[in-house]
């Protein structure tokens, strides 16, 4: 399948499911019968692409999904012993033949999939299928874990939409927001696991910070009013804009104080920042906007060295009063290091030695290992690195955090 297929069929995966789910219902045969659909358009398009993609589309997930709900109805004829029952006769009409709504119905799919009976990680598996357009073996390899492991989470995540009995829109009053701050939660865990990848071989996978991206644009372009969402899709573009310059040639972590700042996307930072410009100065900051006008510090300094650290640490303060997270508590203490020395630092960081959300965390004993590595004490960071790399199954950051207790020992 060549990019410029994935690409179209990853941008129409969700008005499809969306157009295909709200004629027909039936939510989770509707989402197998589209993703069948995008199997067929990727084997077929690259030779014969269609003049409709869109209604080519919709034709194929409505007559997989008569056809699936048939063998349904068969099956439940054949264990229930009922009288037969027939479709409903707007069900065998041809899709294309009648336009797709011209409401997008993306931000309707993203709450389904963001549910709240259901698990992070189950709304971060059926929101990749779903709306994101991947296949089942795409999520499991992603995530690191079998085929039908994920095919389970999505089968059981999917029942839970169906069994909840949510009608197909977008939910009213104080339920939106809730909603809405899943949607935004789920999509910054995806964009986080792109660009720094808990586990497995690699330091980051950009095609998940990449689908983590243009879903975040799809939702700003549906709520552009919205100054949570501009300010997720800041974060995300401004710290995406550093991903060239931090891996090494070898595959090998480079932290953001030696990366080679020329290498930085800076079409992607000047975005960045016209967006988070545009909603600080007004009411209700919230976290995602202090966490992107963060990462516009960092990436606006032409140096590590020209970081303006008293900065950071006054938004890191700020976000502190709004939001009660152990690792922006981490990322305070750091800030207060680099601010004011790593003495301070390293008494900060001994509060936060008591909370047991953080304090066997690998980024608190790195933390550890690099402030006491600052303040001389060449021991205590040896073993406080050798710490960190026994606590985290990222492979490359186990090797960086060795290689730097290694470099100590010498």
């Amino acid at each position: 399948m060549t990019g410029e297929v994935e690409g179209l069929l990853r941008r129409l995966a969700p008005q499809v499911l969306g157009a295909v789910v709200r004629r027909y219902g039936h939510f989770d045969t509707a989402e197998d019968a589209v993703q069948e659909a995008l199997l067929a358009a990727a084997t077929q398009w690259p030779a014969d692409m269609p003049q409709n993609p869109l209604g080519w589309l919709i034709t194929v997930a409505a007559r997989r999904l008569t056809d699936l709900l048939r063998n349904e109805q068969a099956r439940q004829r054949r264990e229930d012993t009922v009288a037969q029952r027939t479709l409903p006769e707007q069900w065998l009409a041809p899709a294309a033949d009648r336009p797709p709504s011209d409401s997008d119905d993306t931000l309707i799919l993203l709450f389904m999939c963001c549910h709240p009976s259901l698990s992070a990680a189950s709304q971060i598996a059926l929101t990749l299928r779903a709306v994101g357009g991947l296949t089942t073996a795409e999520i499991a390899r992603a995530f690191l874990v079998p085929e039908a492991t994920m095919a389970r989470r999505i089968t059981r995540a999917k029942q839970s939409v169906k069994d909840s009995g949510i009608p197909f829109a977008i939910p009213q009053g104080p339920a939106r927001d809730e909603r809405l701050g899943a949607v935004l939660h789920v999509l910054y865990l995806i964009f986080n696991e792109g660009y720094a990848t808990t586990s497995g071989p690699d330091l980051q996978r950009a095609d998940l910070a990449s689908e983590a991206i243009r879903l975040t644009r799809l939702v700003h372009a549906l709520l552009s009013d919205n100054n949570e969402v501009t300010g997720l899709l800041a974060l995300m573009l401004l710290t995406d804009a550093r991903r060239p310059a931090r891996t090494a040639p070898d595959g090998g972590l480079i932290l953001l104080a030696d990366q080679d700042r020329t290498r930085w996307d800076q079409s992607l930072i000047a975005e960045g920042v016209a967006l988070v410009s545009e909603v600080l100065p007004q009411r209700d900051v919230g976290p995602y906007q202090l966490q992107a006008a963060i990462a516009a510090v960092h990436d606006e300094a032409a140096t590590d060295a020209d970081t303006d650290w008293p900065q950071i640490v006054a938004l890191y303060e700020v976000l502190l009063q709004i939001t009660d997270n152990p690792m922006t508590a981490l990322n305070h203490v750091v800030a207060v290091a680099m601010a004011e020395g790593a003495t301070v630092g390293l008494a900060r960081l001994d509060g936060l030695a008591d909370d047991d959300r953080i304090a066997d965390h690998h980024r608190f004993h790195a933390v550890k290992a690099h402030l006491l590595e600052m303040s001389g004490a060449t021991d205590p960071a040896r073993a406080s690195y050798q710490a960190a790399a026994g606590r985290t199954s990222s492979l490359p950051l186990q090797r960086y955090l060795h290689s730097k207790a290694n470099a100590l020992a010498d």
